[in-house]
């Protein structure tokens, strides 16, 4: 029976076996272990409790506080300090404090740390992003963070998996966004529970990487354990111009099994808003404008996050917004997602589209995406959010409302004050 792109890295990844198969429990060599500044200091003081000293490989460590960064208060602040010391002290070589920082998800593809073939684990559910490169990533406990820290290694059940075949091509102002929303609405949150989404077809080369990044990051969202990519060109030139690490790139076998298959004709996709609760609640902005005839009133819009904070995307959001403002009494907080990718954004003229429109522009941070800081809502207000998750609460007050969208929907937005369709511009 052959495997899944998932199955063959997870197997090239443990001691002396070649084949696995749905449902086996396995323990995997890791490639990298990732954390962040709400999980990291849990895990190492986990690893104090386990009397751990030092780290199995120094180099395959990334800390990066993110998400209550600049520090918003004293606990932050203390929680911080707690990463610092560790990563001075075990002179972990990728620790990235204020100044060269940026949201985890987006920074690590960037400074060349994931590439096709490695197994990766991280604090963070969001992990998943890497499967964009061909590589296994996935979202875990501190504890689990902890181990993996400590002796490099992680336990696995190896997961089965779905297949999405796209075809054809995205239209103008749709993106990778719109795609992964349109897939979720259609599985449910809960439609790949602990399997690997494997996306597949020669859509894919329709596709940029970022699309693809934002594709893979949501992948947790229906469910999944990891989303995964096949490697071509693309994906080459990215890893090239990026890293000097090695990689392997794994194919699935042409027997592979999977418990389902979908398939997807991206030209058909359109617009598409994930309504609160959940973010399964997906509609076509053909819905919306036909329920809400006089508009859906918003008082926030938020373009960023390791979702949509991407050059891809800050560049959809001020090709919207040029030459025009921000809804009267709109709140409108764009943030890049790294460093590099705000001093492009500034070098290319768009952060000075954003704030003569009259947004706000942050330094790179999780912050709003999930009620830490800058943006957090109040009592009945409504978001139109380029993040990942609408839960109850997640931006703020429990009876606060956010609707998940792609930078084009999300710019349009702030400039009628409704939620709107780019198309309209």
């Amino acid at each position: 029976m052959g495997m899944t792109m998932t199955q063959k890295i997870l197997a090239a990844h443990v001691d002396g076996v070649k084949e696995l198969k749905a449902g086996q429990l396995i323990e995997a060599n890791l490639d990298l272990v990732l954390g962040n500044d709400i999980t990291a200091p849990i895990a190492i003081k986990e690893m104090e409790k386990m009397n751990v000293r030092g780290v199995f490989d120094k180099s395959k460590i990334a800390l990066v506080p993110d998400h209550f960064t600049p520090n918003r208060d004293i606990k932050s602040a203390e929680n911080c300090k707690i990463m610092r010391e560790f990563a001075i002290r075990n002179d972990i070589t990728h620790y990235f404090e204020i100044g060269e920082m940026g949201i985890e998800h987006a920074l690590l593809p960037e400074k060349g740390l994931t590439v096709a073939g490695d197994l990766i684990i991280g604090a963070d559910s969001h992990t998943c992003t890497y499967g964009a490169l061909g590589a296994f990533s996935t979202g875990v406990g501190s504890t689990d963070m902890a181990a993996g820290m400590a002796i490099g290694k992680a336990w696995f059940k190896v997961p089965a998996a779905i297949r999405f075949n796209l075809t054809g091509k995205l239209n103008k102002w749709v993106s990778g966004k719109d795609v992964i929303l349109h897939i979720i609405g259609m599985i449910g949150v809960d439609g790949a529970l602990y399997k690997s989404m494997e996306f597949v077809g020669d859509g894919i080369k329709n596709l940029s990487m970022d699309d693809r990044f934002t594709i893979a990051n949501m992948a947790i969202e229906a469910g999944a354990k990891n989303g995964i990519f096949p490697v071509d060109e693309l994906a080459l030139e990215y890893m090239k111009a990026h890293s000097d690490k090695p990689y392997t790139i794994y194919e699935a076998d042409f027997d592979a099994v999977y418990d389902e298959d979908y398939p997807i004709d991206l030209s058909t996709i359109r617009p598409t808003v994930s309504f609160p609760h959940l973010p399964e609640n997906a509609k076509t902005i053909d819905e919306i404008i036909s329920a809400y005839p006089e508009g859906l009133k918003i008082d926030q819009v938020v373009i960023g996050s390791c979702t949509n904070g991407r050059i891809d995307d800050l560049r959809t959001a001020a090709l919207v917004m040029k030459g025009r403002k921000v809804a009267k009494g709109m709140r409108c907080i764009v943030i890049p997602a790294t460093q590099k990718i705000y001093l492009e954004a500034v070098e290319e003229g768009l952060i000075k589209t954003f704030i003569e429109a009259g947004a706000v522009v942050s330094t790179p941070t999780c912050g709003p995406c999930w009620g830490g800081f800058l943006g957090v809502l109040a009592s009945g207000e409504r978001c139109v959010s380029t993040t990942n998750r609408n839960f109850v609460g997640r931006m703020g007050h429990v009876d606060s409302e956010i609707y998940l969208a792609s930078p084009a929907v999300a710019a349009a937005s702030s400039i009628t004050g409704v939620i709107s369709s780019p198309e309209a511009f």
